[in-house]
């Protein structure tokens, strides 16, 4: 399966495991590199540069397949070791990275004079032509389906993507609503060259977060994400819960008022809970609305065997054969 996403990162397939906080460890992107695919650690949630780089050389003994890292650039008075965690990719020998959040255009030289590859996450075709215009390598179009933060626009993939492929000239990949065979055969079809899922592999063997998250996704449908921290402009999708009905109801009893103070309860320190001691009540955390795709907890390898496989039966076989039948009189 060769699409410029696979070229540019040296991959097997078009299919990426994006940075997800305190998810994003070496079992899990080792286990999507040696599948095939392209897994992604997330500098963040370690604790240092140091940490950082020994979590890289951790995954490096579990695979020898490439992997990159993710680096989410927050605004914050107190902002974390940006050079160093950058230093630790460069030193550690990555070629990849996945960026989040604020403009990376401060980093870019440094990481081309290092020959990293970087692809942005977007939310917006605005966005995307900045992040082309920047030097970014390829785009992570995110659409108001995904787990996180969907941006301010809430535009759906249908009509995301398609804008992406009519003004995009660097490849991009679909992200949000991203789950199986079907999604990557639709994304393609919409002028994406492959796909990013953060959900679906929250949902796998490998994933190293507590059983209840994994079962708490198996258990949702479609309808169970809710829109947090809208009134702060930082709007998120997470999996609806008791916590976050707390939450929501702050936001409808304050309004305009409404101050991250005022939520810290139900949001601050809320990953180590959720996904490392299983508190899946307890707040906010990020799910997207493919929850209701997910029918089941496989490896990486069956998950991503899986998608490959379908895909091509779908292109070969169901739509090949429409476009094939006699056109009736």
């Amino acid at each position: 399966m060769r699409t410029r996403i696979t070229e540019l990162f040296g991959v097997e397939y078009p299919i990426i495991q994006g940075g997800m906080h305190f998810v994003g460890l070496a079992e899990l992107t080792a286990a999507v590199a040696n599948a095939g695919g392209l897994g992604f650690l997330t500098a963040l949630t370690q604790p240092s540069p140091e940490a950082l780089a020994a979590e890289i050389r951790r995954c490096r003994e579990m695979t020898d397949k490439p992997f990159g890292v993710n680096v989410t650039f927050l605004p914050s008075v107190k902002p974390p070791d940006y050079p160093g965690y950058i230093q630790a990719i460069i030193d550690g020998g990555i070629k990849a990275v996945e960026t989040a959040g604020n403009n990376p255009q401060k980093w870019m030289p440094l990481f081309k004079e290092n020959g990293i590859k970087v692809i942005h996450k977007c939310t917006s075709v605005r966005h995307a032509l900045k992040a082309e215009a920047i030097g970014c390598d390829a785009i992570s179009v995110d659409g108001f389906e995904c787990g996180g933060h969907p941006g301010e626009d809430d535009v759906p993939n249908f009509i995301l993507l398609p804008r992406a492929a009519e003004e995009l000239k660097i490849p991009f990949v679909a992200s949000g609503g991203m789950a199986d065979a079907r999604s990557l055969v639709a994304a393609m079809a919409l002028g994406a060259e492959g796909m990013n899922m953060g959900t679906r592999f929250l949902a796998t063997k490998e994933a190293p977060v507590h059983e209840n998250v994994k079962q708490a996704i198996l258990k949702a449908s479609e309808l169970d994400t809710r829109l947090v921290m809208r009134p702060l402009r930082n709007t998120e999708r997470v999996l609806n819960n008791p916590g976050v009905e707390r939450l929501l109801a702050k936001e409808k009893e304050l309004g305009a008022n409404i101050s991250f103070a005022d939520i810290a309860p139900e949001v601050a320190g809320m990953y180590p809970r959720v996904m490392k001691d299983g508190d899946v009540d307890a707040g906010a955390w990020s799910c997207g609305m493919v929850a209701g795709l997910i029918h089941d907890i496989p490896s990486c390898q069956e998950l991503i065997e899986r998608i490959v496989r379908e895909s091509e039966q779908l292109i070969h076989a169901r739509l090949a054969g429409m476009v094939n039948r006699p056109v009736m009189a």
